[in-house]
């Protein structure tokens, strides 16, 4: 088989925006505002929750943009990583993004659509067991899971252009979905459940589903807001999926940290709005005692009455199946600049003759697959939280590294608000793992423990070694 040595710059900044919206928007928030108003209890602190989120990642993104295009190749995060310390940080961030943070984020978008189906075709229904051996039950929906995740692997090994097509079609279907659903929402607001929900907006307590309340000490509420904030921040994740994929963008000093900019902006002003429209359509207590925290699906109802549920289906079904394009496009991109470093698979460095690193990305589907059979996936990203700001702390410390390391180094962009936005951004990711580590040990740890694990898979590889050689 022929095998090409170079990516192909075939992705604009339409193109690249698209895959930061696209990628970041999945099934998170349609469901995570349940838990979030069952640990702020307000509806005031429900929107403090989003547009703190909102705030960090586009701070996050805007800094990133000196990154990119600092280093406009493949890999992304990896790279900086791997320039602003040493090799094993990089390869630490590589390690967690394959083992986890990637792979299962594929797994559970993946679930997330089929679950979404059973709503249209009741037969592929989550709660069906068509094999059980004991130590795995499997599901049709995990099954469905694994066909989406194998066929969207299968379009991208033809090349960046038909994984481009499917990325910019179903991303501009959702926004024009998802503006509908605001629009309509709107339209359907209630005067009464909005006044009653913004009476008391800034009462910060417990919510619990069965509409008892339990006041926080000062210290408490800090730790409630990390609490709500896991489900917010993994809702709006994979942004930085787009300098993964750089070296297939054209022009990408200027049209990847514009793409950050772009798309990570559309999706908070998104995000923002639905919440809004929630708070309008329904009570708290029906936010936070949504059936199985599916908010968007109780707001439909309230909408579109019995076609709601069918409208739902569709937007989410839209959502996730775009989302995981994405996730799976730009992924593999990842492994094939650790294989370039020898911290991989050598097969996994090469190109195959679509220019896409074919071996990468379908390595990346078998581990994805297995965590859909796995029924953990969920699970694992709500521990994996704590690790991915972990290393978006240290990536945008990276940027003040760099600068002292690289000081002539050319910077087509620079961070914007430097040095203050990304100090703050530093503060607050600090702040959010502190208070996880001290309230949700349980969120923690285990993401810690796999990340670290890396550390002798980096020795037994020859990780200093290699990268010395070079």
């Amino acid at each position: 088989m022929e095998n090409n040595t170079t990516f192909k710059p075939s992705l604009k900044l339409m193109d690249a925006t698209m895959l930061v919206a696209g990628s970041m928007i999945g099934s998170g928030i349609f469901i995570v505002s349940a838990d979030i108003t069952r640990n702020v209890g307000s509806a005031g602190w429900l929107m403090f929750v989003w547009l703190i989120t909102g705030f960090m990642t586009l701070t996050a993104a805007l800094s990133y943009g000196e990154l990119s295009a600092m280093f406009p190749r493949a890999g992304g995060q990896y790279v900086y990583l791997k320039e602003a310390y040493r090799p094993i940080v990089g390869f630490l961030y590589g390690w967690s993004f394959f083992t986890v943070i990637q792979t299962a984020t594929i797994a559970a978008v993946g679930v997330a659509f089929a679950k979404f189906t059973a709503y249209l075709v009741p037969q592929v229904s989550e709660t069906r067991v068509i094999f059980d051996a004991g130590f795995v039950t499997v599901s049709p929906a995990q099954l469905l899971s694994i066909v989406v995740i194998v066929f969207l692997t299968w379009i991208n090994m033809h090349g960046v252009k038909s994984g481009k097509i499917v990325q910019t079609v179903f991303t501009i279907a959702k926004l024009l979905s998802l503006l509908g659903l605001i629009v309509f929402g709107l339209f359907a607001l209630k005067t009464s459940v909005w006044d009653k929900n913004w009476q008391n907006a800034w009462d910060m307590h417990r919510l619990n589903a069965d509409g008892s309340v339990a006041q926080y000490t000062t210290i408490a509420a800090l730790g409630a807001i990390a609490s709500a904030m896991v489900g917010s921040i993994f809702s709006s994740d994979s942004w930085n999926n787009v300098t993964f994929i750089a070296g297939e963008i054209k022009n990408p000093k200027r049209n990847i940290g514009l793409s950050l900019a772009l798309g990570t902006l559309i999706v908070t002003i998104i995000y923002l709005l639905i919440n809004v429209m929630y708070t309008g359509v329904l009570s708290l207590h029906e936010i936070a005692a949504a059936d199985r925290d599916r908010v968007g699906v109780e707001a439909s109802r309230h909408i579109f009455g019995s076609a709601g549920t069918v409208v739902i289906a569709l937007l989410i079904m839209v959502s996730t199946f775009g989302c995981n394009n994405g996730l799976i496009m730009s992924g593999a991109r990842v492994y094939y600049s650790m294989a370039k470093d020898g911290l991989f698979f050598k097969s996994v460095g090469t190109l195959n003759k679509n220019s896409v690193p074919g071996i990468g990305l379908w390595l990346q589907c078998v581990f994805a697959c297995l965590w859909s059979l796995s029924g953990k996936y969920g699970d694992l990203l709500d521990m994996i939280s704590f690790v991915v700001v972990i290393f978006y702390v240290l990536t945008i410390i990276g940027i003040f590294i760099l600068r002292k390391k690289q000081p002539n180094a050319e910077r087509p962009y620079k961070a914007f608000g430097y040095p203050v936005l990304p100090i703050i951004y530093i503060i607050m990711g600090l702040a959010f793992c502190i208070l996880l580590i001290k309230y949700k040990p349980a969120y923690t740890y285990p993401g810690l423990i796999i990340t670290l694990t890396g550390i002798p898979v980096y020795y037994l590889m020859g990780g200093r070694k290699k990268i010395a050689d070079q």
